[in-house]
Parts: structure tokens; C-alpha cells; sequence
């Protein structure tokens, strides 16, 4: 194994197997140092395309297995991951810099999609409808939809993949997946622990692609591929959405946001800060459900401001194997300065750093914790997906002036407020035009609770039981002559 990085325990050295490593393949770097960590294989076209037709040959025998046993199988795939969750782990931090404690929290984030899933394939149900004529009855059918395809994103490599693959391999589909090109260590390490639970071998893959454009490619056009399901960004999730439309492929795309964190006067301030902080923060601000702008209504702006600039300057930045409760680096150094540049652009229009961490390494792909306040709704750090730790402060007056400027975006994924007052918290989770909305709470992501947006934040449902219901069609059928 040519790692080349942070020394590694063994546990984590054997979740890679041979065959995923290449000399001359894909790089994988750590952002907190820039230094390589390994390379590993990279599939072309023709490979994906066969990668595919084995998934589709695959999923029949998968499919008509009971529910119980595909359940024990994702039960077992779970209880792997729990196993060797300290390895994933620390695979996770070596490729996309997040702190190891993070990354902890996503593998057992992500493992639990995998257990909940395994219970929700034993609740696949059908029903039946009361007739409208005598002699006949009507009943439902819910069946897999199909191969399925997935593209996952770097921010949460291992998550985002086991919340897609584990309702497909309960609803009895098969899935190929192409992962982040920044992140495929922790991807692939959970594909062997799959194969190892007892899911066949080609009914789940994983496969970093040479061109992301190729893979996309292959996904919306080879007629096998009945689903596809995206995160990222809204300009690539459109993209898809028209290349799939050729053959009327089903979709999932859970896209862009610029999520509103909105704070009243009588809103509890300490909850709110540690919402703040846990919101905007978390995985040095790359979360799409982070908290994108702070609305702190007049009467406890500077109070809030105060508090939460006493905590970012307290917050320790570094890389996440020694820094592994602080903060750690963005994903790359384009990402950093592509967030320094925003931070300045907003300066210039008028607003203020009011606090910033301290102490933050000169190399790497990192950026400060920063507030800024003055932040008026004009400026482009106000509109834009900042993915980054910077929380921009915008003040309001009234109730209506917060609603008007939470929902003037083109985004509807996850929405925050903060308030004592109960009919007002009624009035914002109705009123809000986001497909969530967390009161009184920072943190919302569970695998009990459907996980999507409206809008140009996209649409479909992950988790709970709606997540298994994107892998499944209902079939209607008529029974006569009774």
C-alpha cells in the first residue's frame, strides 16, 4: 500500500482491497497538508457500461429473495460497518480533512440509513382497495424500480452513499455508484464491507469514474439505468435532469441550498448560539443543510453576535487526526479562496468581521471561522451557497420582513428558526418554503425523518419510510370474474 500520509492503523489499511489501488490512477490527497494519501483505480466508459449490465443481471435473483433475507444482509453489512467504524473513519479524515470526531459521527450516521433500511424491507406493503363493482378486487403491488444508478458528493462520503444504497437494496434494486473523485477511500472501504455481509458482488458497486461527465453520461442515457439519484449542485442536478429526460428515468436530486437561521427576540440566545454552532460549523460550514445566513431580529442581534463571536474565536483549527474536535480544513484550496473571495467581496460592500479563530495554519486547504455582520440582503454572500465557516448576520425588524427575506431564493432545502412563541413557530414551519425546518434545533439529519427540498433544492426523500418508497413502484392490479 503506497500511503504515503499520516501513518494509518492496520484496520484501515485492510478495508482498501488490492484491487482498488493504481499507480497510475486517481490521487487522493489530504487538504489539511496537500500530501498524497494513495491512488486507486479509475473505470472508463466501457467499463461503467459493463459495470451497469452486470448490476441489471444481478438484481434479478436479488430480487426475488424474501424480505427477510435481503434484511439479515443489510443487517450484517451494518454490523460490519459498526466494527471497523474507527478505520472508516480515520479514512474519511485522511481524504476530505474532516475532524476526526466528525467523522466518527458520520459513519454512525451512515451506518444507521444501512440498519434502518434493513427493518424497512420487511415493510414493503401492498394493500387492497375496496372495490367499485361486484365480482372484482383491487389490489397494490410495490416492486424494486429497477438498476440504479448514484452520484454522491465529498462532503459526507460515506453517508450520502449508504442513505441511497441501503433503501435500493431493500426495495430488491441493484445500484452502481460513482463517488467524489476527492473522496473515494471511505466509499470504496464500505463497498468491501458490503461483499463481505453477503451482498452479491456486481448488485453493488462502486466505481470512480475517469470523467465525471462520463459517468453522468452513462447513468442518464443506458436504458437499464431506471433510476438515478444525485446530490450536488443545482446547475450539475439540472444537467442530469435534462439528459435523464430522454428516456423518462425517475430521479432523485437533492440539490443547492441557502438555508435561513432565524432568531427572535424571545428566542432562548444560548440555544440558539449552540444551534449556530453546530449548524453553520459542523465540517468547517461544507454541509448543504448549514445554516447560510443568520436573520437575529433587532432586539437580540448584538447579544447573540456577542456570544457567538466568543465561540468561533474559541474554536481550534487544524488537520482532523490531531485536531479531532476542532476544526478542520475545506475540501481543497480552490474552495478556500473561492470562500476568502466572498468574505472580501462582502467587506467591501460594508460588512464587518466581528470575530474570527485564531491560530489558523498558514498551509492547507483552510479558511478562519469568521462572522461578519452589517450583512445586508444585496450582497452576493447572501444569495450564494457559501460552503464554508463564515456566518453573515443580517438584522430584521419584524416577523413579516424575516418570512419575506427567508424565502427570496430559488432554494428550498432545510430552513431554521428560533422562537418561544408557539403560534409563531406555527406560522414559520407552515410558511417557510423549504422542504425542512428545524425550531428551536440546529440539527436535523436522522434516518427516521425524510431528508429532501423543494424548489431548486430538488426533490425525493431519503430515510424513513419515503426513502424506501424512491426504489419501489406501485403496481395496480384488477381481479375479475370472482
Amino acid at each position: 500500500f503506497p500511503w504515503s500520509s499520516v501513518a494509518m492503523t492496520d484496520p484501515a489499511l485492510h478495508l482498501l482491497r488490492p484491487e482498488y489501488l493504481d499507480q497510475g490512477g486517481l490521487k487522493v490527497t489530504n487538504p489539511a497538508d496537500g500530501r498524497e494519501v494513495t491512488t486507486i483505480r479509475r473505470y472508463n466508459r466501457a467499463e461503467l457500461v459493463e459495470i451497469v449490465e452486470r448490476a441489471d443481471a444481478a438484481r434479478h435473483e436479488w430480487g426475488a429473495r424474501t424480505a427477510k433475507e435481503r434484511s439479515d444482509v443489510l443487517r450484517a453489512w451494518y454490523d460490519l460497518m459498526c466494527e471497523h467504524a474507527e478505520a472508516l473513519a480515520m479514512l474519511m479524515t485522511l481524504e476530505s480533512g474532516k475532524p476526526l470526531d466528525e467523522a466518527r459521527g458520520e459513519v454512525k450516521y451512515g451506518a444507521a440509513f444501512i440498519e434502518w433500511f434493513s427493518e424497512e424491507a420487511r415493510r414493503a406493503y401492498g394493500e387492497v382497495i375496496p372495490t367499485h363493482a361486484s365480482g372484482k378486487r383491487i389490489i397494490t403491488l410495490r416492486q424494486p424500480v429497477g438498476t440504479c444508478a448514484a452520484i454522491t458528493p465529498w462532503n459526507f462520503p460515506l453517508a450520502m452513499i449508504t442513505r441511497k444504497a441501503g433503501p435500493a437494496l431493500a426495495a430488491g434494486c441493484s445500484i452502481v455508484v460513482k463517488p467524489a473523485e476527492l473522496t473515494p477511500l471511505s466509499a470504496l472501504a464500505l463497498e468491501n464491507l458490503a461483499h463481505q455481509a453477503g451482498v452479491p458482488h456486481d448488485l453493488f458497486r462502486v466505481a470512480p469514474a475517469v470523467r465525471s461527465s462520463e459517468a453522468g453520461d452513462v447513468f442518464c442515457t443506458h436504458p437499464l439505468v431506471r433510476k438515478i439519484s444525485f446530490t450536488g449542485s443545482t446547475q450539475v442536478g439540472k444537467l442530469i435532469m435534462a439528459q435523464a429526460a430522454g428516456q423518462v428515468k425517475r430521479l432523485s436530486l437533492e440539490l443547492g441550498g441557502n438555508a435561513p437561521f432565524i432568531i427572535f427576540d424571545d428566542a432562548d440566545i444560548d440555544r440558539a448560539v449552540e444551534g449556530a454552532m453546530a449548524s453553520r460549523f459542523r465540517n468547517a460550514g461544507q454541509t448543504c443543510v448549514c445554516a447560510n445566513r443568520f436573520l437575529v431580529q433587532a432586539g437580540v442581534h448584538d447579544a447573540f453576535v456577542e456570544r457567538l463571536t466568543a465561540r468561533v474565536e474559541a474554536l481550534r483549527v487544524g488537520d482532523g487526526i490531531n485536531n479531532p474536535s476542532g476544526m478542520g480544513p475545506l475540501i481543497s484550496d480552490k474552495d478556500a479562496g473561492r470562500v476568502a473571495d466572498l468574505v472580501k467581496q462582502a467587506e467591501i460592500q460594508g460588512a464587518s468581521k466581528a470575530g474570527t479563530a485564531p491560530d489558523v495554519p498558514e498551509q492547507g486547504a483552510f479558511h478562519p471561522p469568521v462572522v461578519l455582520t452589517g450583512v445586508t440582503t444585496d450582497m452576493a454572500i447572501a444569495h450564494e451557497e457559501i460552503f464554508g465557516p463564515v456566518a453573515p448576520v443580517i438584522r430584521f425588524t419584524h416577523e413579516s420582513e424575516a418570512m419575506q427575506i427567508a424565502n427570496d431564493t430559488p432554494f428550498g432545502l432545510a430552513a431554521y428558526v428560533y422562537t418561544a412563541d408557539f403560534a409563531r413557530q406555527w406560522r414559520f414551519m407552515e410558511g417557510l418554503e423549504y422542504g425542512m425546518v428545524g425550531v428551536n434545533d440546529g440539527l436535523i439529519s436522522t434516518e427516521v425523518a425524510p431528508f429532501g427540498g423543494v424548489k431548486e433544492s430538488g426533490f425525493g426523500r431519503e430515510g424513513s419510510s419515503h426513502g424506501l418508497s424512491e426504489y419501489m413502484n406501485i403496481k395496480y392490479c384488477l381481479i375479475g370474474g370472482l
